[in-house]
């Protein structure tokens, strides 16, 4: 018993030495920081867990607070940033040189030993924190847009090339879905044949082609030498039939294309003899010398007779019904005119002016009626230093208009006339007046001058007197 208790003593010795020396440099600095509690709280548990013996004592978990010197405060503040960081903490053995111990640092080694005997280099290590680490959004396809190069393109090419074998036939003679140019499309071929990706991509995008499709794309494949050969042999004069095409198809399967038709193969033959590609067919040489037609000549021989169009008699009767019909609906505007005459002067007021024995004219606005009681008025805008007869900015707005903007005169023979002396040209029925040139005025007529429309009403009874009596004046 006392062997084990001095092995005991010379491990505690061993491993509290340093243990002890860190605890009592420590006690005063690193107590009242959490980290190095939980530190002493796990090594705790796990000596406890190793089998070690803790004595059973009422202990609270609670530090005594008390008051903290300057130089500890600078002290505890050192220890709560170097806590702070990142990075696992380690503690490591501080080794004392010197002589042995003391009794009594033998004593509170040998009960440290007894509560805690932690390894030389004791390094505790959190659990690691799970960084997100961002995946990288590798495209799924490396070339996901090819272009203007569609699936039927696609098939519409290889069909093309397999058929004929030249890219400028394909070129010429195929239909893409918007226009490729001939190096477009070689571009196109190799890529196809000599790029796994785009061959790849290209494979997978026309396998998704609905069948109709396929079909639509197949029917449309040129024809090739060998087929257009066998075409030709069939005799121009004749009159070929389904039939012929269809024996035709069934005599030679390997050297039609699938898709072939006997209506496709007739379509076919008819553009050949249209463009004298058959086999008894020749097309003539131009003549030679004088002979050659020029565009004058072949006008002088067509037929003018010819290209003139047929009468067309229902046409021509349904023309006519439609102009009876509209000459009939601009007859009953016509007669209903007056009657809307009357509604439209019966709210203007316009059919009973009130015109006196002394009143040639009136110039009728929205606001104002001027009056005409002498021969020739003036009309513009009144100002301090000059008066005139009418003066429109009564009416509204008449900054715009000049101070003598115009005069109106009643001729001997019964004709009223406007004159234009402003800078601004005054409208007569719709019709410019510029200045220094004047136009007659009718009963009813609408004069603008700025923006401002009046109606010129005429005295019919008065202006008939007038010209009464200058007849009479004339015959005299």
């Amino acid at each position: 018993m006392e062997k084990d208790m001095q092995a005991g003593a010379t491990a505690a010795s061993v491993v509290g030495a340093p243990m002890g020396a860190a605890g009592t440099q420590s006690r005063s600095e690193d107590e009242e920081s959490t980290g190095m509690k939980d530190i002493k709280r796990t090594a705790t548990q796990a000596f406890v867990g190793g089998g070690g013996v803790v004595p059973n004592r009422r202990s609270s978990s609670r530090s005594i607070k008390r008051k903290k010197f300057d130089d500890e405060l600078v002290e505890s503040s050192l220890a709560k940033s170097s806590s702070r960081v990142k990075g696992p903490p380690v503690i490591e053995p501080i080794r004392c040189s010197g002589s042995e111990p003391s009794s009594n640092e033998k004593k509170k080694m040998s009960k440290s030993s007894t509560a805690l005997t932690p390894p030389l280099t004791m390094v505790i290590t959190p659990p690691p924190i799970a960084k997100r680490v961002k995946k990288s959004k590798q495209p799924l396809q490396i070339t996901k847009d090819l272009g203007r190069w569609k699936p039927t393109d696609d098939l519409l090419l290889i069909n093309a090339v397999l058929q004929t074998t030249d890219l400028t036939s394909v070129h010429l003679g195929v239909k893409f879905s918007c226009r490729f140019t001939l190096r477009e499309i070689q571009e196109r071929w190799y890529s196809l044949l000599y790029d796994p990706v785009i061959s790849k991509l290209a494979w997978q995008a026309m396998r998704q082609l609905h069948p109709e499709a396929i079909a639509a794309i197949q029917s449309k494949a040129l024809f090739g030498q060998a087929e257009e050969a066998l075409l030709a042999k069939i005799a121009s004069s004749s009159q070929p039939k389904l039939e012929v095409f269809q024996e035709l198809l069934s005599k030679h399967p390997s050297v039609f294309y699938p898709s072939r038709t006997p209506k496709s193969l007739l379509v076919h033959w008819q553009l050949l003899k249209q463009y004298y590609l058959l086999e008894d067919q020749s097309v003539q040489p131009f003549p030679k010398g004088d002979q050659v037609l020029n565009f004058s000549d072949a006008e002088q021989l067509v037929d003018d007779a010819k290209l003139k169009e047929s009468r067309d008699e229902v046409l021509e009767h349904e023309l006519m019904i439609s102009d009876r019909h509209q000459k009939k609906e601009i007859r009953q505007l016509e007669q209903e005119l007056p009657r809307w005459q009357v509604l439209v002067d019966s709210i203007t007021g316009m059919n009973s002016p009130d015109f006196d024995n002394q009143t040639l004219a009136a110039l009728r606005g929205r606001m104002v009626r001027y009056l005409m009681r002498s021969r020739e008025i003036t009309l513009g805008r009144a100002t301090k230093d000059k008066q005139i007869d009418v003066d429109l900015s009564l009416e509204g707005p008449a900054w715009k208009i000049s101070r003598k903007q115009g005069i109106i005169k009643l001729k001997n023979n019964g004709d009223f006339f406007i004159a234009n002396e402003g800078r601004r040209p005054i409208y007569i029925d719709g019709r410019p007046v510029l200045s220094g040139n004047k136009w007659k005025l009718n009963n009813n007529s609408v004069v603008e001058i700025a923006g401002l429309r009046f109606v010129f009403l005429i005295n019919q009874e008065l202006i008939s007197l007038i010209k009464a009596e200058a007849a009479k004046m004339n015959q005299q």
